[in-house]
Parts: structure tokens; sequence; C-alpha cells
């Protein structure tokens, strides 16, 4: 059976970001270390938007997303940047496209616009912000990612939805970006692939494995035909917790990791389920699995390094495994 890059005739070229959490960094570290990966030759970095840690037994002190990203682009001259990914209850959707328009701005052009619909309901709870179906956030999705991209374009915007309206909105600064930063929706259900089929410049799949991976790029080409856009043009990106270490050390890690992990499908996986959809090992296993999703239709990644250890895992990745691509 041919790959999806054999079928469609890509020629890939891999891209390579990564995400930083917030609770491993106070703010000035975070911001060295932003500078530090500009400097590692990484195209993008990213943040994550939450309110609680990820990982249980570390720090609380997570300040908002979007409020750090002005801080982080000041530092840099040509890091990409975002938030991996947005959660759209968490802001109303008028209001962060003017906030996105804003940073963009800011960073020179900079910003990759990245939101999904939201998951983490102890945050909800914790702050009082409605947890609908997830039918119910999905639509809200589809809908706020529509209206977004209308008030980054138009001058003056009218728009009723199912379940947000605008009367004569009128919303300055425009990004710098023309027509508009480059929306990622994230996620991998069925129900969001249609909806990034829809609005996306970037699918970004998250922990999968490479079969799964290849599965859903397939149900995402077709949804972009049925929706009458190219699927050649959008970006298809994964994103996934990676461990460098060597043999006698990786189980050790990722079992660690599932155990300190607040994230519910980590903490559900076996060893066996997590090594499939992580990428860990030596130098050299890490670059086999990354060109499986290659092979598959992968050309974006934006890992994630438990125990950031001063970079040194970034450093690794960009010296002996990024050159391979």
């Amino acid at each position: 059976m041919s790959t999806l890059r054999e079928r469609f005739g890509w020629d890939l070229k891999v891209r390579f970001g990564v995400q930083l959490w917030l609770e491993e960094f106070d703010l000035k570290s975070l911001r060295g270390a932003w500078c530090e990966l500009e400097g590692m030759g990484f195209e993008s970095a990213w943040i994550y938007d939450h309110f609680y840690p990820m990982s249980m037994g570390t720090s609380l002190y997570i300040p908002e997303a979007w409020t750090v990203l002005p801080y982080l682009a000041d530092a840099t001259e040509r890091l990409r940047l975002g938030v991996l990914v947005t959660c759209n209850s968490y802001r109303h959707p008028p209001i962060l496209a003017k906030i996105a328009a804003t940073v963009d701005l800011i960073s020179g052009g900079r910003l990759e616009f990245g939101v999904g619909a939201g998951w983490h309901k102890v945050e909800y709870d914790a702050y009082g912000i409605p947890f609908p179906p997830a039918k119910v956030m999905l639509e809200q999705l589809s809908e706020a990612v529509d209206l977004i991209k209308r008030i980054w374009i138009q001058d003056k915007v009218n728009f009723k939805g199912k379940h947000y309206s605008v009367k004569d909105l009128i919303s300055y600064p425009k990004p710098l970006q023309k027509p508009h930063p480059s929306v990622m929706i994230g996620g991998k259900g069925d129900k969001l692939l249609r909806i990034a089929a829809e609005h996306a410049d970037n699918i970004n799949l998250v922990n999968c494995t490479p079969e799964e991976y290849e599965r859903r790029l397939n149900t995402f080409i077709k949804y972009c035909l049925e929706a009458g856009r190219n699927p050649d043009i959008i970006t298809k990106s994964y994103h996934c917790s990676m461990i460098i270490s060597d043999e006698g050390e990786v189980k050790e890690k990722v079992m660690r990791f599932r155990h300190e992990s607040c994230i519910p499908e980590i903490r559900g996986k076996s060893l066996n389920d997590l090594l499939k959809i992580m990428i860990v090992g030596t130098p050299q296993e890490c670059i086999e699995k990354i060109q499986d999703y290659v092979d598959r239709g992968m050309n974006y990644l934006i890992p994630h390094f438990p125990y950031p250890d001063n970079l040194k895992p970034q450093k690794i990745f960009m010296r002996e495994i990024a050159p391979s691509f």
C-alpha cells in the first residue's frame, strides 16, 4: 500500500517547532529559553493555553498565554510563535481576534494562530466557565474561526450564528500578515477534522501512532475535497511528547511522564501504547520514528520535551536529529 506521500507526490521539507510548558519556567527564564530556541534554528516556538499545570507536582506559576506572547516576541527577531492551542471557550472570539491581531502586529507578523475546542474540565470548573457537550464546543469552534477570520479581513462585520453574533463590528488593528495569520486547528476527532478541512491552514494532529496519523489524514483529505479545498496547500503538523535517551532509560522516563501527567489521555495509556504515540529513544531511533510520520504526510513537527534540563533535549534534537530532514 502506497503512503500518502507517494500517492500525492508530496515533496516534503519538514519544519520544526517546539512547545514549552509554562509551568516549567518563570517568566525571565522562559524569555531566555525563547532566545536560545531561536539561536538553535527552530522555526517556531509555542506555549500552551492552560491555567493549571499539565504535570503533577510542578509549579502553579502559570501566566496567561496570550499576555505572555508579546513579551516573548520582543526577545526574538525571527522565531515564529503561537499558542498550541488556544482554548476557544476561554475568550470571546471577537476579543480573541483583536488580541491575536495585536500580537501579530507586535511580533512583526510572526504569529501562528492555533485554536481548538477545549477539553480540560478541571479548569472550566475552577474558573466558572461553562463546559458544554463536545458537540456544542465543536459548533462553537467552527463559528469562532469563521468569525475571527472575518474580523481580521473585513472593515465592518455583521455575523449572526447559533453561538456568536456581532453587529457592525469594526476592529483595528488588522493583523500584519495578509490575508491573516496561519490558522492551526488542533485535535484529532472526526468532527474536528471536518472543521479543519473547512477553515484551517494547518491541521495539527496530536498523540497518534503513525498508522493512525495516516488514517486521519486520509479522512481530512476527503473532507478537504468535499469542501472544495486543495489539501496540498494545508500544513500537516504533529504534536507529541518526545524523550531523547539511551535504551536503558527510555521506559523509565516514559513511565515517569505517564505517572506525573495530568492529561487523562496520557494517564490512561499503557507503556506500550505510549511508546507508539511518542517519539522516544536514541537520536537515530527518533529519526526513524519521525521519518515514519513524514512518509505518511507529516511536514511540521512540534514536540514537547518533558524535563527541559536547561534545554539539553532541544539542543540534541537540532544538532543530531533535525539535519536528517
